[in-house]
This record gives C-alpha cells, structure tokens and sequence, in this order.
C-alpha cells in the first residue's frame, strides 16, 4: 500500500539517485567521464568549424542532467561514438538525416534528424532563423547546451538557459 502511495516519489527519488554522479564518484569513474566529455567537446568543435567552412547548417544538442528522450524519440536512433567525421556526414545537405538536430547524449551520438520545441519568444532578433529559435528553444525547456551553425553566416553560436551568443572558432574550446 504504501509503495502504491507514495510511486511518484519513489520514482523521483529513483531518478534523482540514477543521474546523480554520486556512486561513480563513489567508484572513481568521474575521471573517466570527465576527460571523454572534454575529448567528445574537442570533436564536437572541430565538426563545427568543419561545417562552419562550408556554411552547412548544424545543430547539435549536449545533453545534461534533464534527459531529452522525448526529444530522441522524434529521430532516428544512431547510438554511436562521438566522431567529427560522422557529425559532418549526418549535416551533409540533401541526406537523409540532415535535417533536425543531433543529440549527444551519456557521450554517444544518440540520435539525428529530431525535433526540437521553438522559442516563442517575441524578443528574439528577426535575423534568427529557425535553427537558430531552436536551439533557443530547447535550452529554454532543459539544462542541455546547443551548438548551432548558421548555414547563411557559418557562424557558430552556443545557447545556454535560453540564451544564444556567437563564439568565434578560438574561444570554442573554452566555453
């Protein structure tokens, strides 16, 4: 009776222990998942930059402690390294997983080509796109971080807490 009463904060508690980084603290993983996450940032930035030459269009979603699966269930399911090389191909126009957005997720490509909620924000600059209300968008309704890449500019931008600023390519690494 009491597990039936009390199932929602149960399960709240549940996920709170589940992406809590207490127990692979506990077990000296952190390290581990730190030095892949600065290394999967570092590939991140060069796909950018890649796309960036070529003003192709990207839009890439770092997941954070709120987990997007709403968000993977909209496209495909890729489940695969992180790598600048595949980053690159997915945005490739004219393919069949360019359009949407990528989600990195636990350090893994988790999907391509998914749907993202718009910003509805009437503040925002007129000469803002779609990718780019996006990745406003999402950053508004999770803790992720978004990379976008204008394909009109090549510009690199980042949107965090609903928020976006265009970095330069130098200051990528440091954000």
């Amino acid at each position: 009776l009491l597990i039936v009463l009390f199932q929602p904060e149960l399960r709240r508690a549940l996920e709170q222990l589940g992406s809590s980084n207490k127990l692979t603290r506990f077990f000296g993983f952190e390290k581990d998942i730190i030095a892949k996450t600065k290394e999967d940032i570092y590939k991140i930035g060069i796909a950018a930059m890649e796309l960036s030459k070529t003003k192709t269009g990207a839009l890439i979603v770092i997941e954070m402690d709120i987990h997007l699966k709403e968000i993977v269930s909209t496209g495909v399911t890729i489940n695969s390294e992180v790598s600048p090389q595949l980053l690159v191909n997915i945005f490739t126009p004219n393919t069949p997983l360019h359009d949407g957005a990528v989600i990195i997720s636990e350090n893994k490509i988790s999907a391509a080509a998914c749907m993202l909620p718009l910003a509805a924000d009437g503040d925002i600059a007129r000469e803002l796109g779609t990718r780019h209300r996006a990745a406003i968008g999402i950053s508004e309704n999770s803790d992720s971080i978004t990379v976008v890449v204008s394909e009109e500019t090549g510009r690199i931008s980042i949107a965090i807490e609903g928020n976006i600023e265009t970095v330069s390519p130098d200051n990528f690494e440091r954000i």
